[in-house]
């Protein structure tokens, strides 16, 4: 049946929407079945399913229904770009939610005189609470290289980073590399010197470092010895407690593995 088409249904089984919900978005021309059954029930085929998410994910970013038809309709919609949009605000709600989790966590722990979390800790907590709110989506950090198939191998394979979204041009070339860093993502970019775009090798330099947090910073450096890192120094303490060491990437570009002491 899933080669004819779904039932209303089973859409709405999968998808947690009502079948009443379905309905209307056939009675107003929003979503109207492909097709139906020798007894008349609607059946929903691929490009209705890719529709339906349309539907849903311009509700999530508040567009009213009658608004919506026509940006569905809109020739210039591309579902593979809405879709990594719709990953990335994801992964920043993610990545906003879990640090205001850990200082949640972090507060309940405190023993405080009257048994209240100190003013400086809730200001915080609200501070994190409006972010997740904020216009300011996210952030992304941006590394240039020459070679983007071995800074991906050794990142992955070395620093234990990812899992890594890799796309290529027509040939084959990786043209854009996302590896994933805990909350957050690094994007990759080709160097291009005519454009002011230089990997630390073509540089001579590094002006800038990457800082991972790390669950166990010994334990991440062994892993990453025992495969090759170039080592700038081991795991040590630092006054601004964190425990950290530090490694060159095979262009020289700096990376700094660290966990809070304490």
């Amino acid at each position: 049946m899933a080669d004819e088409g779904r039932k209303v249904g089973e859409v709405a089984e999968a998808t947690g929407l009502t079948v009443r919900t379905l309905h209307h978005y056939d009675e107003i021309g929003l979503l109207v079945a492909s097709g139906r059954t020798p007894s008349g029930h609607r059946l929903y085929a691929p490009a209705d399913i890719e529709r339906l998410y349309r539907i849903c994910l311009l509700r999530r970013l508040g567009l009213p229904l009658d608004e919506i038809g026509s940006v569905l309709d809109d020739p210039g919609w591309d579902t593979r770009s809405a879709l990594v949009r719709h990953r990335l605000e994801l992964e920043r709600r993610m990545a906003a939610e879990a640090r205001l989790r850990t200082h949640l966590v972090r507060i309940e722990s405190l023993d405080g005189d009257d048994g209240g979390p100190p003013t400086e800790d809730l200001l915080r907590v609200l501070e994190e609470m409006t972010m997740l709110d904020t216009a300011v989506q996210r952030r992304i950090g941006i590394l240039v290289y020459e070679d983007l198939e071995a800074i991906h191998d050794h990142l992955v394979g070395v620093y234990g980073l990812g899992p890594a979204v890799i796309s290529r041009d027509d040939d084959g070339r990786p043209i854009h590399v996302e590896v994933q860093a805990g909350d957050g993502v690094l994007w990759l970019h080709p160097a291009h010197p005519d454009m002011g775009y230089s990997s630390p090798r073509t540089a001579g330099t590094c002006t800038a470092m990457t800082a991972v947090m790390v669950d166990d910073c010994d334990a991440h450096f062994r892993h990453a010895s025992e495969h090759g890192a170039d080592v700038r120094y081991e795991p040590v303490d630092q006054p601004y407690g964190y425990r950290e060491w530090s490694s060159l990437d095979p262009e020289g570009g700096f990376w700094s593995f660290m966990q809070p002491l304490g």
